[in-house]
């Protein structure tokens, strides 16, 4: 009797434990890591909208260049860019000076860079 009780707990421990799953069945999924936007991710916004005033030497009135990555990094620490840019069609001091507002995407991905600490690359 002895000896069937341990036949039917190992029987019973085998079935109880095994699994059709695989490795990928029970691993959590690795997360992908979040794409971190960097100045050459933003540059062609500087290239192509800002440097019409903002080259080097500034053109129209610009106070400083907007060329470098160290440039526009100042900018956006020190000068409000990112505010600038932001601003309401037609509200005071918005840039591009005289409009149109940048798309949202654009100052979205802006800002974005901002946030994830204005790499270079």
């Amino acid at each position: 009797m002895f000896s069937k009780a341990i036949t039917l707990t190992f029987i019973l421990v085998v079935f109880t434990s095994c699994s059709n799953n695989t490795i990928d069945d029970v691993m959590e999924p690795e997360e992908e890591a979040p794409e971190v936007t960097t100045f050459q991710g933003v540059k062609f916004v500087f290239d192509n909208v800002c440097q019409q005033c903002h080259s080097n030497p500034p053109q129209n009135g610009a106070p400083m260049p907007l060329v470098t990555f160290e440039n526009v990094r100042e900018a956006v620490i020190s000068r409000g860019l990112i505010d600038r840019i932001s601003r309401n069609e037609g509200e005071s001091g918005l840039m591009p000076l005289g409009g149109p507002r940048l798309p949202q995407a654009t100052i979205n991905l802006i800002v974005s860079w901002e946030e994830d600490g204005l790499l270079e690359n």
